[in-house]
């Protein structure tokens, strides 16, 4: 996720509905008043602030809806505790360009350029509530139409979460049937990238509606379970080189601008199939760390033991009870859970083929 979205979903966070600043912005809205407020990092601050007066202050809404009658800005903490200094004339530097035509519009935008610390202005004419960070301004909507946009976000996402689900189990198949290609591979990490980036389309409109996106979280959880895990564990299966680091192919994956993401080539070339004589045709053999983690129970450290002895999801499949039971740390009840477990698989996924 870029840095910038990072701190405006931190910023969303301390003035969603739920919170004593969102509150206290309530308070000023509603007594036609304006106000501008500086949250966190003082020494960056101090050196604008002229006149007003130091407080070092607990933080309520009620305080700020009373101070904010007095026209000055107003200076808190970074985690909005602590009044810090109220009444304050800031005396940016003018010469910082702004799009902003409002003196209060205006002021707020150079402050937050200059300092880069996030600025809430609070509009006394239009009743609207911007936040300046850097150099980007977000200004806050009705939550109604936060909500609106929070639950398209989401009806998008179930339907990437729907087809991520059918590649997957299109992989486990062919999997089991010793049939992957390149192209099965590239399409199932396609796919669970999409998921996350479609994502961070949600978590902005939660972090902006506070308590009152409870609901669309538990949802958003809810379909994001086990997408992490699968991208992963699709990459351990299937990286050629097994020195390659993970984390480093997930990085790289996150990196892809949207229009490469759409290049399954592209994703083949991250994964480390650079140059392969079939293409996205190649017949690739998985080591089988995906499919065994989806035997209950199965401990990650007699799963990286399994595929070290056996090395592919092929031998592991055809190994007895009693070949299974060799293996360090698994008894023989283990040996048949792990072979009932893969058993089990198989069966499930004969029946959806043919189903």
């Amino acid at each position: 996720m870029p840095v910038r979205d990072e701190r405006l979903r931190a910023v969303l966070e301390k003035v969603a509905p739920g919170t004593a600043l969102r509150e206290g912005i309530d308070r000023i809205i509603r007594s036609g008043k304006g106000a501008i407020m500086i949250l966190g990092a003082p020494d960056r601050v101090e050196p604008i602030l002229s006149g007003g007066f130091q407080m070092d202050t607990r933080f309520t809404a009620q305080r700020l809806s009373e101070l904010a009658k007095m026209d000055g800005a107003i200076v808190v903490d970074e985690d909005v505790e602590q009044v810090l200094w109220a009444n304050v004339q800031l005396v940016p530097d003018p010469t910082i360009p702004t799009n902003e035509t409002g003196t209060r519009h205006r002021t707020a935008e150079r402050v937050a350029r200059q300092t880069g610390v996030p600025v809430v202005a609070v509009s006394e004419s239009m009743r609207l509530v911007s936040l300046y960070i850097d150099g980007s301004k977000h200004t806050l909507e009705e939550l109604s139409n936060v909500l609106f946009r929070a639950n398209q976000a989401l009806a998008t996402l179930e339907r990437y979460r729907s087809r991520l689900d059918e590649v997957s189990a299109r992989l486990s198949a062919l999997e089991l049937g010793n049939a992957v290609s390149l192209r099965d591979v590239c399409s199932v990490l396609q796919r669970a990238e999409m998921v996350r980036r479609i994502t961070d389309e949600v978590e902005s409109p939660i972090a902006e509606l506070g308590t009152d996106g409870r609901l669309i979280q538990l949802q958003l959880e809810e379909l994001l379970f086990g997408v992490e895990d699968e991208r992963r564990l699709v990459v351990r299966d299937y990286r050629p080189d097994r020195q390659q680091h993970v984390d480093g192919i997930l990085a790289e994956l996150d990196a892809l601008r949207p229009n490469q993401l759409l290049e399954l080539s592209r994703i083949a070339s991250v994964l480390g199939y650079r140059e392969v004589d079939d293409g996205l045709d190649t017949l690739l053999t998985p080591r089988g760390f995906r499919l065994l983690s989806r035997i209950p129970r199965l401990p990650q450290v007699i799963i990286e033991r399994l595929v070290q002895r056996y090395g592919s999801l092929r031998a592991i499949m055809a190994a007895s009870v009693a070949d299974l039971n060799e293996v360090e740390g698994i008894g023989s009840a283990r040996a048949r859970a792990i072979r009932e477990g893969l058993d089990r698989l198989n069966e499930a996924s004969l029946h959806d083929r043919f189903s």
